[in-house]
Parts: C-alpha cells; sequence; structure tokens
C-alpha cells in the first residue's frame, strides 16, 4: 500500500516518488496475488520495471468450475486482470507463479538483490514447503501485497470482544453490534478481507445502528 500510494501522489503531482520506490529498470517480486497484487503489477509495468513476477501461496485455480463449485455459487476460476494482461502483452507470459513463497531474501552493498523462492502445499490443513523446489530470481525491489489474515486483537482484547473462527469480530447476522453493549464492528474487522466500497457500506450502516442504540429509534 506504501507503494500505491506513492506512485499515485507521483502520478497526480503531490509528491515525488521515492528513489525507493521507483521501479524503472528492476526486477520486480511481488508477494500476493490479490487485488492489491494485481494493481502492484500494472503500476511495475507502466513505470517500465524489467522483468515482474508475481508469487501466490494458493493453488492455480481451474480453468472451469470443478465439481464440488458448482452455479449460483462464487466461481472459483482463474482470472486473468488488468495486471496480468498487461504482462503478457509486455513480457509475453503471465506472471504469476502459484504454490510459491519466498523461503531467503540476499542483499548486496546493503540493497536487496535476489531472493529464493520455495514451492508450497498443503497438508493435513496447513501449508508446508516442499523440499528440492528451492528457485533463485533476481529481485532488486520486492513489494508484500499479503492477504488480510484477521483484525489486530489489541482492540478485541481490551473490549473483550467474541471473534469467530475467521479471525474478525462476531455479530449477529446483518447486525453490527458486538456481544459487548455499545460496542460495533464494520468493514474488515467484521466481514473479512474485502473491498473499499463494502467498509464504505457498512459504515454507513453501522453508523445507523449506533444512531438507534444512541437515540432509542430510527429514521428510516
Amino acid at each position: 500500500m506504501d507503494f500505491l500510494t506513492a506512485a499515485t501522489k507521483n502520478v497526480l503531482g503531490t509528491a515525488p516518488l521515492p528513489e525507493t520506490l521507483d521501479a524503472k529498470g528492476r526486477d520486480v517480486v511481488i508477494v500476493g496475488g490479490g487485488d492489491t497484487g494485481n494493481d502492484c503489477i500494472g503500476t511495475v509495468i507502466r513505470m517500465g520495471c524489467k522483468t515482474v513476477t508475481a508469487l501466490e501461496m494458493m493453488p492455480k485455480p481451474p480453468a472451469e468450475r470443478a465439481a464440488n463449485n458448482p452455479w449460483p455459487e462464487w466461481p472459483r476460476t482463474l482470472r486473468t486482470d488488468y495486471g496480468h494482461q498487461e504482462a503478457i502483452e509486455v513480457f509475453g507470459a503471465d506472471p504469476r507463479m502459484f504454490s510459491t513463497t519466498v523461503k531467503k531474501v540476499y542483499a548486496r552493498d546493503g540493497r536487496i538483490s535476489e531472493i529464493e523462492t520455495v514451492k508450497v502445499a498443503f497438508k493435513d490443513g496447513r501449508l508446508e514447503e516442499i523440499p528440492g523446489t528451492e528457485q533463485k530470481l533476481p529481485c532488486d525491489l520486492l513489494l508484500v501485497a499479503a492477504g488480510f489474515t484477521g483484525a489486530e486483537s489489541c482492540l478485541p482484547k481490551v473490549f473483550g470482544l467474541e471473534m469467530t473462527g475467521r479471525g474478525v469480530v462476531a455479530t449477529p447476522p446483518g447486525r453490527y453490534s458486538t456481544n459487548v453493549a455499545g460496542v460495533y464492528a464494520a468493514g474488515d474487522m467484521r466481514r473479512g478481507q474485502s473491498l473499499v466500497v463494502w467498509a464504505l457500506a457498512e459504515g454507513r450502516a453501522c453508523a445507523a445502528e449506533v444512531d438507534e442504540y444512541l437515540m432509542g429509534y430510527r429514521n428510516s
């Protein structure tokens, strides 16, 4: 996020891009296969990167729905977003490496120079490295766009809030109230990793519920 924010400010002319974040002529590796990682891919390509590689810990999704993912469920299939499409157009190949993570980072003269990756797989519900699959990649700009793994624990602990198995604050279905009277949760804290439009919508709905709690009635 620091990288994307700085890149946007540079384009808008409100702040110069720090040299450490300039991807021009660099071998870029992006850790994370979500929307943020995709935005990073498109951004570094437009900056003129030398190469770009995107690492995704999860296995490569199928091109078509699997038997255990029927309609009308959300299709868990391979998606090629704009960043991936631009990489294919510029470099001739999809930049993503699935079932792969960073194992080691190497530096030269105080700056990152390459990384060592390793293949991973799920075993008994846990992600484990596959021995003998290590591979070194040139890298002088490493961007971490890792996914949301749960709400920060400090506030829930202080307020004594109940949490779900997904690591977010528990609320009744369609509501934003927690197990503690007068304490509410919304957005990523309540629903988990999602888009900013959901955070906006939930913030407004939560505000209405808080207003009802404070005033004793609701206007709409």
